[in-house]
């Protein structure tokens, strides 16, 4: 799971409430597996939580030093704060079945096989032609609490998968970076079919 939307204690700030995980505005498109994810975090969350209170009611009687039960406190008011959250994006879930996707067309949950096409974009002076050193790269569009690009899943609103989008087996697309503007071919396209009833 991404987690670029925490936002860790910082240091002197103990005992303050940890700031709330921002909601995406965009919709919560999920794949079958980005829907599994977020069902296996909360549960994850839930026993973390229950193990924390547990903890903290057997040490009532003063059978923790201080600042141990303090770090026990924040880390339940973390635990909490990331229940919410998780509650919330699953309440907003929508789920995209990958059976449901154009098969000669990029869309939500495919995996796109590209390669760089070798030729620089001519308003972007210095653009690179490589993608990291691999000419041809497999990237699967996912949601965004799925996301993680070093194994491969980009958000569907990645400036990659917006680049991506819509397009098909042979295309050469535009992919605005900040590394420089990069066209890429599509090499091929495939989705996983849900094994799930």
């Amino acid at each position: 799971m991404s987690r670029a939307f925490v936002k860790e204690p910082e240091p002197g700030a103990a005992g303050d409430p940890p700031a709330e995980r921002p909601i995406s505005e965009h919709v919560n498109y999920v794949t079958p597996a980005g829907l599994a994810q977020l069902k296996e975090e909360l549960e994850r969350l839930g026993r973390r939580r229950i193990q924390l209170l547990e903890t903290l009611e057997g040490s009532a009687g003063g059978s923790l030093p201080p600042d141990q039960e303090q770090m026990l406190r924040e880390e339940l008011a973390y635990v909490d704060r990331d229940i919410r959250y998780f509650d919330r994006r699953l309440d907003s879930a929508v789920p995209v079945d990958p059976a449901g996707q154009p098969l000669h067309e990029v869309a939500f949950g495919a995996t796109v096989t590209v390669a760089a096409s070798g030729s620089r974009v001519a308003d972007e002076p210095g653009a690179s032609v490589s993608l990291d050193s691999r000419p041809v790269q497999v990237w699967t569009i996912v949601g965004e609490d799925e996301a993680d690009p070093d194994a491969g899943k980009v958000s569907y609103v990645s400036p990659l998968a917006v680049a991506l989008l819509g397009a098909r087996v042979g295309q050469t697309v535009t992919w605005r970076r900040p590394a420089g503007t990069l066209r890429l071919k599509i090499e091929h396209i495939s989705y996983r079919r849900s094994t799930a009833g």
